[in-house]
């Protein structure tokens, strides 16, 4: 077993898909398809049945490839609220925020659901003061207009 320090996480072992090998500075390890190793422990994360931790949270972050700053606007947070949470490396985190990133891990992860364009338009509310809503009749049914869907 190899305990796997360097994902940031002090609970994940890997059975096997690694080498080691002895160098001038040491054993070093390589590690097979390593993005498929993180995308297997984030899905874990997400599916664990107990609190995250901000060391956990942190790890799913990273694997989204957002900044503190762009996920706390994906989740009406501060960019500060993300920090203190990702300091309680061993601790839970606030309940919501818990929710909240394995809803959009698991809607980023799979890169084309329809909750990810919510959550990204939801991010941009507040980039606007104001928005004008163009709609149109056809068939006898009302429809949000091209032009609006393209602002």
């Amino acid at each position: 077993m190899y305990k796997y320090t360097d994902s940031g996480l002090d609970n994940i072992y890997l059975e096997n898909g690694y080498h080691k090998k002895e160098t001038p500075y040491g054993t070093a390890v390589s590690i097979e398809d390593i993005d498929g190793l993180h995308r297997a422990i984030g899905r874990w994360l997400v599916n664990i049945p107990k609190p995250l931790s901000g060391g956990e949270f942190r790890f799913l972050r990273h694997e989204l490839d957002l900044s503190q700053k762009k996920l706390g606007r994906l989740m009406g947070m501060s960019e500060q609220s993300i920090a203190r949470w990702e300091k309680k490396t061993n601790r839970p985190i606030d309940p919501i925020a818990d929710r909240l990133i394995r809803i959009i891990y698991i809607e980023f992860a799979d890169k084309n659901g329809p909750v990810r364009e919510l959550i990204e338009k939801l991010a941009e509310m507040d980039q606007r003061d104001q928005a004008d809503g163009h709609f149109v009749e056809r068939d006898g049914r009302w429809r949000i207009a091209e032009t609006c869907l393209a602002a």
